[in-house]
């Protein structure tokens, strides 16, 4: 059974997925999707760069910069606060980081990122 906030991708056709609702079963392709294991940066190597900023926060992805090429790049950030989830889609070409606003008590934050080679990342501050 799903839980809220997994992400679950399709090995046919790539179609990926957040969980908004609990509890389905999810298929595409005629085939169930895979859940995207989390994988944990180690802070020193690669890991993000989570940011306080005036009013939030700045996440960029690896502490040495991660690629942007048309075969390898971060399709998107998330910033997780307690309550919310926000997203930053990207491109090829652009730089891997994004600047997000939220409400003075997110204290409690964790980035996410998708890699569309190497899938599903996540850092804390």
């Amino acid at each position: 059974m799903t839980k809220v906030r997994e992400i679950y991708r399709c090995q046919i056709c790539g179609n990926v997925v957040e969980v908004v609702n609990p509890g389905a079963v999810l298929s595409c392709c005629g085939e169930p999707m895979k859940l995207k294991v989390l994988k944990t940066k180690m802070k020193n190597l690669l890991g993000d760069v989570i940011e306080p900023i005036e009013g939030g926060y700045r996440v960029t992805v690896g502490s040495v910069e991660h690629p942007m090429l048309p075969e390898h790049y971060i399709q998107w950030i998330e910033l997780l606060t307690p309550t919310d989830v926000l997203r930053h889609e990207l491109k090829p070409g652009e730089k891997p980081e994004a600047i997000f606003l939220t409400n003075a008590e997110a204290k409690d934050v964790t980035a996410r990122e998708y890699c569309n080679l190497h899938g599903l990342w996540k850092g804390v501050i």
